[in-house]
């Protein structure tokens, strides 16, 4: 600075720089102005579920909030991803009660289980935890396919219906709480049947088997789990994209994606 320079006057900002969370807490801030300013949307899944068999359409929603735009992002209500999410940041930021998970997997890991056993009850219930209870099994199978081993993925999408039918030979039998949701005459439906017939023979029969045994003894609300136990396993068993899952461009990496943007209009 020269003699005919004014010294400069600093900004509060840089007096005062804000902490981390400070700036999280300003982000947040924005991003909830942000949602305000457009219109976040339901899929038709939501309104099914309510017995209505209807959506709000495009124009009808506009036509409701003239000056709002539809959200085509992340939605500010929920915890922020990361740009190159990994399997750790969804069972933190999107699967719903993992308490369960933990527990099948931690039941699992002490019973001394192979890895493949342990990742397979640690996953077996993403579809319930991520997206919906029906086929839930279908759901998480494929979710998981391109990054697991294919015992896994089968185990998971088997156990959808190795769970109505006992197997005394690992001391596995109807479990009561079912009786108790479902009514005692439930029978399961026919392609649940035959996907059973088509388990029972199979080499990974066992694999799945052992979700369905460790699965029924998991759901005390009082365990105490960490998903800390299971970072090791995910990271020799799961093979994490560099890209982050959803952008991968894998056969499931667009159910990544909505699980991220889960009230995207488009």
């Amino acid at each position: 600075m020269n003699e005919h320079q004014k010294p400069e006057t600093l900004k509060p900002e840089k007096l005062n720089p804000m902490t981390l969370s400070e700036r999280a807490d300003e982000l947040e801030e924005k991003m909830m102005n942000d949602l305000n300013e457009r219109i976040a949307t339901k899929s038709s899944l939501f309104y099914l579920a309510d017995g209505e068999v209807v959506m709000p359409q495009g124009p009808a929603l506009r036509a409701a909030n003239p000056d709002k735009y539809f959200l085509m992002g992340a939605d500010p209500r929920l915890p922020p991803m990361p740009d190159k999410p990994t399997l750790i940041d969804f069972f933190k930021c999107r699967f719903a009660s993992i308490n369960h998970l933990l527990q099948s997997a931690t039941h699992a890991l002490r019973g001394g289980h192979s890895e493949k056993v342990v990742l397979a009850c640690l996953l077996h219930d993403i579809g319930v935890a991520g997206f919906i209870r029906c086929d839930h099994g279908y759901w998480g199978a494929q979710m998981i396919e391109p990054y697991v081993d294919e015992e896994v993925s089968w185990a998971i999408r088997m156990h959808q219906a190795l769970r109505f039918f006992p197997d005394p030979s690992v001391g596995y039998e109807y479990p009561e709480m079912y009786i108790k949701y479902f009514g005692a005459d439930y029978r399961p439906e026919p392609y649940i049947v035959a996907e059973y017939e088509r388990a029972r023979n199979h080499k990974w029969y066992m694999t799945s088997r052992l979700i369905t045994v460790n699965d029924i003894y998991s759901f005390d609300p009082n365990a105490k789990v960490d998903l800390d136990d299971f970072v090791d396993i995910i990271g020799r068993n799961f093979k994490q994209p560099k890209e982050g899952l959803g952008f991968d461009n894998t056969p499931s990496s667009h159910m990544w994606r909505t699980l991220m943007w889960p009230t995207r209009f488009l």
